[in-house]
């Protein structure tokens, strides 16, 4: 899962771009269903080539341009965590010819915490294609096993744990304040920073968005961040379960406020089919391990809404 920290400099240019084009060509009329689409849609994945959602975002965009019986072109528009490419899509003509392939928190934790150009209802939320694993994590040879045994072993010490941003912090700050213990984030870059500082002792406990599935003989999981279990780990509790939040998990497909009802169903049936594609549940089970998971369009934006719910909760108790 992408988690970089923003760059508002890059929002600014970025932003500054995208105003003549806009204001050149308005805003168009949504296509009718009956006629979308007729030409090929762009999805944009707003991060660099070779990460999760970038592999995943190439390989489902030929199923889905199959059962859109539409060319799908993909385009990285990477920068601020995400958020670059966000802005750009949200400022684009709602006719379904823009979409946007993002982990969900790209979406939702910027604009709760800064301005970056877009709001909460600036995107039209189609459909969800799978969960990023988000867990809290230990080495298998820490001295505690669930996320109880854990908050009992940091009374009177001062723990250390690996976060990959500032969304991650707040939560597993939220977290010690509701349990009343205190412990220090250490900044990583990503899983692949994140790993040998676990592995290699600099760090007590860890937040992985998935990449500790990888590594199941040498870490042990102590909480899911998502809304529900972990399907590899579905003894260990969420923290939705024992504190009524959870972390945006959903890899989704958007696109900008105001699309077409009938054309959002067809964007969202054809997402429904491609979910099932052979390549895309490869990539899933084999690589990533992930689980395929689809969503559409009512159910998925209730779900953020949801979610947004919780995570002011979380900033509220956090901020300092």
């Amino acid at each position: 899962m992408p988690h970089h920290r923003i760059t508002l400099s890059a929002l600014v240019a970025a932003s500054a771009a995208l105003v003549p084009a806009v204001a050149a060509t308005g805003i168009a009329l949504p296509a009718a269903a009956a006629e979308y689409p007729s030409k090929p849609v762009t999805l944009v994945i707003p991060y660099r080539a070779g990460g999760s959602t970038e592999t995943m975002g190439r390989i489902f965009s030929k199923a889905l341009g199959k059962e859109l019986g539409a060319k799908v072109i993909v385009r990285t528009r990477p920068g601020a965590g995400g958020a670059v490419g966000a802005l750009e899509v949200s400022k684009k003509a709602p006719d379904g010819y823009t979409l946007l392939f993002a982990a969900s928190v790209s979406l939702l934790w910027h604009p709760l915490t800064r301005s970056v150009g877009f709001g909460l209802d600036s995107f039209t939320y189609i459909g969800q294609i799978t969960d990023y694993q988000m867990a809290l994590i230990a080495r298998k040879d820490a001295p505690f096993n669930t996320l109880k045994e854990l908050v009992a072993h940091a009374k009177g010490k001062r723990l250390n744990y690996a976060d990959q941003g500032p969304m991650q912090r707040a939560f597993v700050d939220f977290i010690g304040a509701k349990e009343g213990v205190k412990w220090t984030g250490i900044p990583t870059k990503g899983g692949g920073e994140m790993v040998p500082f676990l592995l290699g002792g600099k760090v007590d406990f860890a937040w992985s968005g998935g990449i500790h599935q990888r590594f199941g003989d040498k870490m042990k999981v102590l909480l899911s961040f998502n809304s529900g279990r972990l399907a590899a780990s579905p003894d260990v509790p969420s923290i939705q379960e024992l504190y009524g939040v959870s972390m945006p998990s959903q890899a989704v497909i958007v696109g900008p406020k105001g699309m077409d009802a009938a054309v959002v169903a067809k964007v969202e049936s054809a997402i429904k089919k491609a979910v099932s594609d052979k390549a895309f549940l490869d990539l899933l089970s084999k690589k990533l391990r992930f689980p395929a998971k689809f969503v559409g369009h009512e159910a998925l934006t209730a779900q953020i809404q949801e979610v947004v719910a919780g995570m002011k909760r979380v900033i509220a108790a956090t901020r300092k």
